[in-house]
């Protein structure tokens, strides 16, 4: 996944799009070294399995979970992947940029 998220940080770098990550590896300097090596550049946050607090806030139960917010804070998708995720993503871009263009 994080070739593919990668990519849509770089191709979304200048749209109304931001990807954060929830990682629950073993440790908290594992995920450092994870967030390092596979150069991560977005946000992400540390939680201790799916029984810890960010995971029983957004009920997930089994990594990855994958939630697409839209510009209000919405979720309209869970669970996307690949070009089905894409698809998603780019629809909610395009949302936003029209309401921008509309304010």
């Amino acid at each position: 996944m994080y070739p593919h998220e990668r990519s849509l940080v770089k191709r979304l770098a200048d749209k109304p799009f931001a990807l954060l990550g929830v990682n629950s590896d073993s440790d908290i300097e594992k995920l450092k070294t994870v967030l390092t090596e596979k150069n991560l550049t977005w946000r992400s946050w540390y939680d201790e399995s799916t029984s810890g607090p960010i995971a029983r806030q957004w009920n997930v139960s089994g990594w990855p979970t994958i939630y697409v917010l839209d510009h209000k804070g919405v979720i309209r998708y869970k669970n996307v992947r690949g070009d089905e995720l894409d698809l998603a993503i780019d629809t909610l871009v395009s949302e936003a940029m029209a309401d921008e263009a509309s304010d």
